[in-house]
């Protein structure tokens, strides 16, 4: 039941219904019209906020419990905050819901490792005939077998190889008979050497000395030069070489001369010549004023 018709019941008279139900017809009309509804009481903030219950989590509990605390939380905490106004404190840590935050996004990873690929089955290939064999396309084909060497060619490679040994039969004798040298200086101390070399030099000094080049002696020239002279077993110079000249070629060409001058010389013992076939004997040769002619 309605509020016009509880109005029409209360009514004394016919004509006071029909104005009571008239009145209240209009007034229910109007509410339609207008659109005036009743709703619940606005329990928002200044804010337009709604109003809940705020709760953080602390990390350290106090033991005192906080006369006028500012947020609720799971243990008492009292301080801690360096700030002066009443701040809602943060967690360092994002949670585990995405939030709208403005940046870049980020770069799609290609796979690095290749796609497996499907293995293909292993097809077996049978024969119905079972000494059948089959044939493999990439098996080489066989060479044909070489010809054999006729009798000429035969002929021709044995005389071939004759003549390589009988090269190789004098490369061996040439190098048997190659004469055996021996080299020897100043500072030799072996006896058998050492006195035949004092011969020598004693020798060829006094040759020198008597054999005195004119030109060194018209200028007045002094010098040394180092000289390496082989002796044969007979001997016989072999060859004779400047290792280090003096300043002077006249005095170089000189000494050459005065060694080939003193040949032949003793020859070699039968203590040198059973090993040696040539002595190489290398010393310093002088020319020194006075006309003297010397070795170190």
């Amino acid at each position: 039941m309605n509020a016009a018709t509880g109005i029409v019941e209360h009514a004394g008279t016919p004509a006071d219904r029909l104005t009571v139900t008239m009145v209240g017809a209009i007034i229910v009309h109007a509410l339609i019209v207008l659109g005036v509804t009743f709703n619940a009481p606005d329990t928002r903030t200044p804010n337009n906020e709604a109003l809940a219950l705020d709760v953080i989590l602390v990390y350290k509990a106090s033991p005192d419990t906080p006369e006028d605390p500012d947020f609720l939380a799971q243990a008492n905490q009292q301080g801690g905050g360096t700030m002066e106004e009443k701040v809602r404190p943060k967690n360092p840590i994002s949670g585990p819901i995405p939030k709208d935050v403005p940046g870049e996004a980020p770069m799609p990873v290609t796979p690095q490792a290749p796609r497996p690929v499907e293995q293909t089955p292993t097809q077996l290939l049978s024969a119905r005939d079972p000494d059948a064999t089959l044939a493999n396309p990439t098996q080489a084909e066989e060479a044909p077998p070489k010809p054999l060497p006729n009798a000429a060619q035969l002929f021709q490679h044995s005389a071939e190889m004759a003549r390589l040994e009988a090269e190789l039969a004098a490369e061996k004798e040439a190098y048997a008979k190659r004469p055996r040298r021996k080299f020897i200086t100043a500072n030799t101390r072996e006896y058998e050497f050492a006195a035949y070399m004092q011969a020598w030099v004693q020798k060829v000094e006094r040759i020198g000395t008597l054999n005195f080049p004119q030109q060194a002696r018209q200028q007045n020239l002094s010098g040394s030069l180092v000289l390496s002279v082989a002796i044969n077993a007979d001997g016989t110079v072999e060859s004779i070489k400047v290792l280090n000249p003096s300043e002077y070629p006249v005095l170089d060409k000189a000494a050459i001369h005065i060694v080939e001058l003193a040949g032949p010389y003793a020859p070699f013992p039968a203590n040198i010549s059973e090993s040696v076939d040539i002595l190489h004997i290398t010393r310093t040769w002088r020319f020194l004023q006075g006309m003297r002619f010397g070795s170190d």
